[in-house]
């Protein structure tokens, strides 16, 4: 009987809300993952599951096939890839980063040329839609850019993380169709708590609406998920910070600009969100957008 080949070496940087439970789910695929993390304290749950610590990133780059990365904008990417100790100054050659963070299509592009310049290392832009219950799950929406190739040899890992892992297009592709992810997403969140408040304003039990609107045609994962939520005051488990998706609404009004294109929609979405954030709520769940609402309705 042929031996099976032995699982490629993986790094992981970034172990927040996402990158946590994502590299728990690898480690339990039986992949050996070495890890690092600006906060050295979050690393003891995964150390304790069989990860590797490294002293920071270009170790972990040293010591995997494959280095992934989840970290919370464009900045700390390029530290972390380019900056003292990063990523790039380690031998890239038939090395993959890739990065589930999610930023600027054009920067993703202009990231990847350099790495690829500065150690040959492949770049596959790889955001991920599904929140913390889909990273807990392995059932993210992964949409990807970069070269074919370099896409088809990680699948097979990917596939650990997610139900869908789609090849868009070239470098940033992926980052151009997590915009369009949170265009819908982010407006299904206020659109969802916009009608929760008025079935409660009547008077209704708004948590007879999942069932009230099933098969319909307002009827959908994200609405079965929130209204509940909403009508419960329920924020736990969290689906991810208002301030996450409000630089996600950065980036799609800097981005659509770029490309000649208006966004009326996704605008006012990003001044209803501002709003809560100047409140203290950016390091809330997403989902206290129904204070919009309720008591501190805006006026």
């Amino acid at each position: 009987m042929a031996k099976s080949k032995p699982k490629p070496a993986l790094g992981f940087i970034g172990i927040g809300l996402m990158g946590a439970p994502m590299t728990h789910r690898l480690l339990d695929a039986g992949f050996p993952v070495t890890i690092w993390n600006r906060t050295a304290a979050k690393l003891r749950p995964l150390l304790e599951a069989g990860a590797t610590e490294a002293s920071g990133p270009r170790a972990v780059a040293e010591q995997a096939d494959i280095i992934m990365m989840c970290l919370t904008a464009a900045p700390a990417v390029e530290a972390v890839v380019f900056g003292e100790g990063g990523v790039a100054e380690t031998d890239g050659n038939g090395k993959i980063l890739v990065d589930f963070s999610s930023m600027r299509p054009d920067l993703t592009s202009e990231f990847a040329g350099r790495l690829k310049n500065a150690n040959g290392m492949g770049w596959v832009d790889a955001p991920v839609s599904g929140g913390v219950p889909g990273a807990e799950h392995g059932a993210l929406a992964i949409m990807a850019g970069g070269e074919k190739a370099d896409f088809e040899r990680v699948a097979p890992i990917v596939a650990h993380l997610s139900v869908r892992f789609t090849y868009m297009g070239p470098s940033g592709a992926g980052q151009v169709t997590k915009l369009c992810n949170q265009i819908i997403s982010g407006g299904t969140f206020v659109l969802v708590a916009e009608a929760v408040a008025l079935a409660q304003r009547c008077g209704i039990d708004a948590t007879l609406l999942p069932e009230a609107l099933s098969g319909g045609f307002a009827d959908s994962k994200p609405f079965q998920i929130l209204t509940p939520r909403y009508a419960t005051e329920t924020f736990d488990p969290p689906l991810g910070q208002l301030d996450t998706i409000v630089k996600d609404f950065d980036t799609i009004w800097d981005h659509a600009r770029s490309v000649g294109l208006n966004v009326p929609m996704s605008s006012h979405v990003l001044t209803l969100f501002r709003q809560l954030m100047n409140r203290g709520h950016g390091s809330d769940d997403i989902t206290t957008v129904m204070k919009l609402y309720g008591s501190e309705r805006l006026p």
